[in-house]
């Protein structure tokens, strides 16, 4: 351990294998369903069978690995802004331009995340729930048998994955259905607290469909997600506000409490060079403008303007992530095409330059913040750490653009812009993502007044709706109820579920089609079915500090199934379309 030839292994093993396929995946589920599942327990539980034989210590070898995976899944995910280009028109640049451009925004973002990791991770001491997750899958998998149980299930569903993307190719009737096992194997993941209110909301937007075409708020033959997507980002900023404001409030509780603790002597592992760190921001910032200008032809001022808005959001959504361990990606985004067509920018592609810095900083630092949380509780080297991060970075800079390139010219369904062609065949590739963003963007400084309605409308109920949660989710009265029997237990999922969703969760009804919610629903309603039914009780972490505790809920047989069927399914249409495009150039 610490020899150059370690490191070596445990970066051939990352970059070349456990980056790729979190990567793939992540690309492959922006593409299809439109948001996408960290690589980090996939990571780590590959990773640990890799270091397994190194002991208990070998869990910061485990960590090192799935922090680089997870750099290169997060900016994988990212293709969609390459979509998204497409779809506006945009002509696109060169592949090494644009590789270029990523790589520069990513290690802007790695610094920046680095910068804010004192603050939150060690002052403020934020939970980051699946930083903890993932520190206590590490610890829990030096445990032999732990660790084969884990990839028999992640393996199982893999082929399972794949064997229902193959059928989805060849039987017209799996096809015609529309069925997802990525879309299925999300919602297994989630639970169906998250996913019934997707199914409820799309299911409320059938039936309000001829009302919305009568009002003009659709065309007559526009399917609700044309409009349904923005009364879906109107809901996550109105509900972003409530949570926004109570986090404001438990971050200054949290930096008296931090105050007026005695302040501890800094363990060496914790140590970075500050100095190094802002010339660090400052020359990959520097670089940034100069790409995006020099290369890309686009205007320096709007692209300083994306910088300084990720030097506020990598904060503010570091700071969501940590607590609730949602990253409001899609508030930050919306937020800032608001501010920058109310300073009088007309261009939606510039916009988009601009907004790219900002998604791909979001994304990147607060990914880094939350593996520094793991690294925390691990006790897990913080430069070495950082330095696994930048080799990420630019692997995922890399597969990134070529991921893009491979996945749209492989399925050209994918480069179809849905709102403006709402009835186009385009199979399993919902893009929900990209529609969102492009939605959201193409119509800067000239929204329509049925637009504005929705997002007021979606404004509004995300508000009282998150209000009103955090009102009856506080009653300690309440709480001991759901938890108290097993109809308490019912109330507690109906309330969660139906009366009063999670608006995050319900406006994923908004951006997609119908039967993607079904799908998505499903899966979530087999893990909650599973949890309720099985006689079988998870095994307890043994062999490590904490033994006897429950597994973390990631290591469930559920979640890793699901995880499972998301990278089957993913590795088949990124392998057929590998195939076809050969087979094109023979």
């Amino acid at each position: 351990m610490g020899t150059w030839k370690y490191h070596l292994l445990l970066s051939a093993v990352a970059l070349f294998i456990l980056g790729p396929l979190g990567g793939i995946a992540a690309s492959y589920m922006n593409f299809s369903v439109g948001f996408f599942v960290g690589g980090q327990v996939l990571a780590g539980i590959l990773g640990s069978a890799v270091t397994y034989g190194y002991g208990a210590e070998g869990k910061h070898g485990a960590n090192y690995m799935q922090t680089m995976a997870a750099s290169v899944a997060s900016l994988c995910a990212m293709s969609v802004l390459i979509q998204s280009m497409v779809w506006l028109g945009m002509e696109m640049p060169a592949a090494w331009q644009l590789m270029l451009f990523v790589g520069c925004v990513g290690m802007f973002a790695v610094g920046v995340g680095m910068l804010y990791t004192p603050l939150l991770v060690d002052k403020l001491q934020l939970d980051y729930p699946s930083g903890l997750a993932v520190a206590n899958i590490l610890r829990a998998l030096t445990d032999k048998r732990l660790l084969k149980a884990s990839i028999s299930k992640l393996g199982g569903g893999t082929l399972l994955g794949a064997l229902a993307a193959w059928m989805t190719e060849k039987v017209a009737f799996v096809s015609s259905i529309g069925t997802s096992a990525a879309t299925l194997g999300a919602g297994m993941i989630v639970g169906s607290r998250i996913t019934v209110p997707a199914i409820v909301m799309a299911v409320i937007g059938a039936v309000l469909v001829p009302t919305l075409r009568e009002i003009g708020w659709l065309g007559p033959q526009d399917p609700f997600r044309k409009i349904g997507f923005v009364i879906g980002l109107g809901m996550i900023c109105g509900a972003a506000v409530v949570d926004l404001s109570l986090l404001a409030v438990q971050a200054a509780k949290r930096i008296r409490e931090r105050a007026s603790a005695k302040d501890e002597e800094e363990e060496s592992w914790k140590k970075v060079n500050i100095p190094r760190l802002l010339a660090w921001v400052g020359v990959w910032g520097g670089a940034t403008l100069v790409v995006g200008t020099q290369v890309l032809n686009q205007p320096v001022g709007w692209l300083l303007f994306g910088m300084l808005l990720a030097l506020l959001f990598v904060l503010i959504n570091g700071i969501s992530f940590g607590i609730t361990d949602q990253n409001p990606i899609s508030s930050a985004f919306v937020i800032s095409v608001l501010m920058m067509s109310m300073m009088g920018l007309r261009v939606p592609l510039v916009g988009m330059m601009a907004a790219t810095i900002l998604l791909i900083s979001t994304s990147v630092g607060c990914d880094m913040q939350q593996d520094r949380s793991t690294g925390w509780r691990l006790g897990t080297n913080r430069v070495t750490q950082f330095r696994y991060q930048v080799l990420g970075v630019t692997m995922g800079a890399l597969l990134c653009v070529g991921l893009a390139r491979v996945f749209m010219t492989a399925y050209p369904a994918l480069t179809i812009n849905q709102l403006d062609n709402p009835n186009a065949e385009v199979g399993q590739w919902g893009s929900a993502m990209t529609y969102k963003l492009v939605g959201a963007i193409r119509d800067l400084g000239s929204l329509s007044q049925a637009v504005v309605n929705a997002l007021l409308l979606g404004l509004a109920i995300g508000f009282i709706y998150e209000l009103l949660r955090k009102v009856v989710r506080g009653n300690a009265r309440y709480q001991q109820y759901v938890k108290g029997s097993r109809k308490g237990f019912a109330v507690g999922w109906t309330v969660d579920a139906i009366l009063l969703p999670s608006p995050y969760a319900s406006s994923f009804g908004g951006f997609v089609a119908f039967p993607v919610s079904l799908w998505f629903g499903a899966g979530g309603i087999v893990t909650s079915v599973w949890n309720t039914f099985s006689k079988r009780e998870e095994p307890a972490v043994s062999g490590s500090p904490g033994e006897g505790e429950a597994l973390p809920e990631d290591m469930s047989t559920m979640s890793l199934m699901g995880g499972g069927l998301i990278a089957g399914e993913s590795l088949f249409f990124l392998i057929a379309g590998l195939i076809g495009l050969a087979s094109l150039l023979a």
